[in-house]
């Protein structure tokens, strides 16, 4: 959803907008384009994504002094806003899940398409892989976070046959153990079998659904008024964390926090508001030429002055 994201930052007020998980910097690229005013504050916590930010700074004149890229995870984004004397930002991106480059090096155990060692670190210092989340974790524990990280209702025959098969060490030997324990008619539909079970383990490695309510947190109070913070998730769990934290922050005594994908208007000291929380979706274009994209929803919340009280 390039477009729709770029089109997002258009009309913020000049200043900084974080892109909290800037991954190829497509995202930063475009809305740089579109907003000659602001600068980009990069965080990721993958040493690949940040060497590849860094050669863009060097091999784009039109980069320089407009990006500024840290190796941090997003819930560092209150340091390192203090760290550059940042005291207020003019919007906030999160693209949440995987990025293209850790799904296709098979080396990085993302995929399991791919042959390839059971890692699934996002940031490669970090002490859990995958292979520790599948072969020392309790049936139980394997049960309950494929259940809460990715909605499978055949989250307990798969724990139970991920412990039964023990020790596990590749990516596709994972999958063709996850596949096995889904009854045949129920791997004809919804995609891979493995997806969810994948996506949860991913989610479990990284700690995702645990730091994402602080760190949205952190970038709505720091947004200034006319700034936007928009996320695209990509399943349920992060879904339901941003309607909540859209939702509470709306019920700030002080400031409005207006949840508006696209369908507000703003006008010279008037502001028309339209208090949406339905997700804006990827176009069916873009659904046909990227399968990846069709699971993205994108929330938008805008920052306002509160309405004058009696």
């Amino acid at each position: 959803m390039l477009n729709e994201i770029a089109q997002c930052f258009t009309t913020v007020p000049p200043g900084v907008v974080v892109d909290a998980t800037f991954g190829l910097g497509g995202h930063a690229k475009a809305i740089l384009k579109a907003n000659p005013s602001i600068q980009i504050l990069g965080l990721d916590q993958d040493a690949d994504a940040i060497a590849n930010a860094e050669r863009m700074i060097v091999d784009d004149a039109s980069l320089r002094g407009r990006l500024t890229v840290r190796r941090v995870r997003f819930d560092s984004l209150n340091a390192v806003l203090e760290e550059l004397s940042i005291k207020e930002i003019s919007g906030a991106l999160f693209d949440l899940g995987v990025s293209s480059p850790q799904l296709d090096i098979a080396e990085r155990g993302f995929s399991y398409r791919n042959d390839g060692p059971l890692d699934m670190r996002m940031d490669q210092r970090g002490e859990l892989s995958a292979a520790d989340v599948v072969n020392s974790y309790q049936e139980s524990e394997l049960a309950g976070i494929i259940t809460e990280n990715a909605d499978e209702k055949f989250a307990r025959r798969i724990a139970r046959a991920i412990v039964a098969a023990r020790p596990i060490s590749t990516t596709t030997h994972l999958a063709e153990v996850i596949v096995a324990a889904i009854p045949a008619p129920a791997r004809r539909t919804g995609g891979h079998p493995a997806k969810r079970t994948f996506q949860a383990i991913r989610i479990e490695v990284n700690k995702e659904l645990e730091i994402l309510a602080r760190a949205l947190q952190v970038a709505i109070d720091a947004t200034k008024v006319g700034g936007r913070v928009a996320v695209l998730t990509y399943h349920s769990g992060e879904n339901r964390i941003v309607k909540q934290v859209f939702r509470s922050s709306e019920k700030d005594a002080d400031e409005q926090k207006i949840g508006s994908p696209f369908v507000h208007e703003s006008q010279l000291g008037t502001r028309r508001v339209h208090r949406v929380r339905v997700a804006q979706y990827p176009s069916e274009h873009e659904q046909t030429q990227n399968r990846r994209a069709k699971s993205a929803r994108l929330r938008v919340i805008e920052k306002a002055l509160a309405e004058a009280r009696g």
